[in-house]
């Protein structure tokens, strides 16, 4: 019997390969695209800082009393005058103060209206006082001695202690007569603090106008501690602002509580 004849294939017998094993190739890595990543991220986070800094920095110069003790505690203490009337003006910030144009009866020297009532003069006539600066009493004197010299605007027939400290335009002609009287321009270097300033305003409450508005030069808060800004009271509660330049300046003094040799004019 034939042997029968057994499949090609079959003969074939498996070659066995001898060398490393096959490795599937691999990808370099995107540096790249680590970086894109990255600076995506950094962008987002440049422009949240953006965004939020300004917040933050109005937040920390807006006027406040923590802002307002940081200043009185640097200038208290100082030799310059003008810096401790600043310091005191600021501490007339801290109290609630309803607004009151009201003529008071009031001792003499010394006198003041009642506690939480009082309008811009007064927030002059309190920080001069609390070093030591009676201005009730120096207007007075002046006007006494030379009442022809100051503003005839209210049919008096002579000075009245009780008010006449308590209105702008005597204020401004004392200081006129007695401090430095300084340049009004628009630039905020030449104003100190300490400086008095006199302003023409119109709106002042109840909608009746005010010829003459006076406020005291302080430093702005915070961030915005170089700025001239100033302390004042023109209706509702005294004001720690950025006004200086809102309206038409009319006089700008220095006074330390000195007074000149004014012969009568």
């Amino acid at each position: 019997m034939a042997r029968r004849r057994q499949p090609y294939h079959n003969h074939l017998s498996t070659i066995e390969y001898i060398g490393p094993r096959p490795q599937k190739p691999q990808k370099r890595p995107n540096f790249l695209g680590g970086w894109v990543v990255l600076l995506i991220a950094a962008g987002a986070a440049w422009a949240g800082f953006k965004t939020l800094m300004p917040m933050v920095m109005a937040h920390q110069s807006a006027p406040s009393v923590e802002a307002a003790d940081l200043i009185i505690s640097e200038f208290q203490p100082s030799a310059d005058f003008g810096q401790r009337l600043a310091a005191a003006a600021l501490q007339r910030t801290k109290t609630t103060v309803s607004y009151d144009p009201a003529y008071y009866k009031i001792p003499y020297p010394g006198g003041d209206l009642p506690p939480g009532k009082g309008k811009a003069e007064d927030i002059v006539i309190r920080s001069y006082r609390s070093l030591g600066i009676d201005l009730q009493q120096l207007v007075h004197e002046d006007m006494k001695a030379h009442f022809s010299s100051y503003p005839q605007l209210w049919q008096a027939q002579g000075p009245d202690a009780n008010i006449d400290h308590r209105r702008a335009a005597n204020l401004q002609r004392f200081f006129e007569r007695h401090g430095e009287t300084l340049p009004c321009t628009r630039n905020p270097g030449d104003y100190l603090p300490g400086d008095m300033i006199t302003w023409t305003r119109p709106g002042a409450s109840g909608g009746s106008s005010i010829e003459v508005h006076i406020g005291i030069v302080v430093p702005g808060p915070g961030a915005r501690s170089s700025e001239p800004w100033v302390v004042h009271h023109l209706d509702s509660n005294v004001k720690w602002e950025d006004v200086l330049f809102d309206f038409q300046i009319l006089g700008h003094y220095r006074y330390d509580g000195g007074l000149k040799e004014i012969a009568a004019r």
